[in-house]
């Protein structure tokens, strides 16, 4: 009978050193990585100090303008276009609308190709 708590006892014991030695497995791992994110944050550059902030333009902040374009021609070519061929971005030229109303879609038309609609006469 004395054996058998002996084997218990000893089978107990390896369990808890196994679990110690889990635990200093775990400490090390974080320690390890506590220590290379220290490193890695010494390589960055520094906080910008408070006179390298951005600041405000002189006029105030900067708003969206949002406004319509004369279209610009495609050149016709029996060569292929490429982008680089055509003025500006696309084919937006720098010529200011004179309407600056945004277009609409007809009424009663279904206000995109090939939706199934009726379509606008």
């Amino acid at each position: 009978m004395h054996t058998a708590w002996m084997e218990m006892a000893a089978g107990r014991g390896a369990l808890g050193i196994g679990l110690v030695v889990a635990g200093v497995v775990v400490v090390a791992l974080l320690l390890g990585a506590f220590v290379l994110g220290v490193r890695i944050k010494r390589r960055e550059l520094p906080t910008p100090r408070p006179e390298e902030q951005p600041r405000l333009p002189d006029g105030g902040p900067v708003r969206e303008v949002s406004e319509r374009r004369e279209p610009e021609e495609v050149p016709r070519s029996q060569d292929r276009l490429t982008p680089h061929r055509l003025k500006g971005h696309g084919n937006v030229s720098d010529r200011r609308s004179a309407s600056q109303e945004r277009p609409r879609w007809n009424e009663g038309s279904s206000g995109s190709f090939g939706s199934g609609g009726p379509g606008g006469g």
